[in-house]
């Protein structure tokens, strides 16, 4: 198991570290397996600087979208993809 930092935007920090975004979209330009350790250091919108902040996830499911064929490529060209979030059926938020 590997302990990976990235940034995050504080637009996003907020929704991960609340456990409402319980997924995160990257370009796969590196590498992360299930039961690594997910560090993400809380970077500024406007200023871009680092804040202090940072929340630590374990990785679960990894996709990566060039292993999906799915879909034709007319179809994903003209609708794109949707992330979708899976939360327990009685969470409301």
């Amino acid at each position: 198991m590997a302990e990976i930092r990235k940034k995050i935007w504080a637009t996003y920090f907020e929704e991960v570290a609340s456990g409402r975004k319980t997924f995160e979209l990257r370009l796969a330009d590196w590498e992360c397996k299930p039961g690594d350790l997910l560090v993400l250091d809380e970077v500024d919108d406007e200023t871009k600087r680092p804040t202090g902040r940072s929340v630590r996830k374990r990785v679960g499911f990894v996709g990566k979208t060039k292993d999906f064929s799915f879909w034709p490529e007319e179809e994903v060209k003209k609708y794109g993809y949707q992330v979708i979030s899976l939360l327990p059926e009685d969470d409301l938020s």
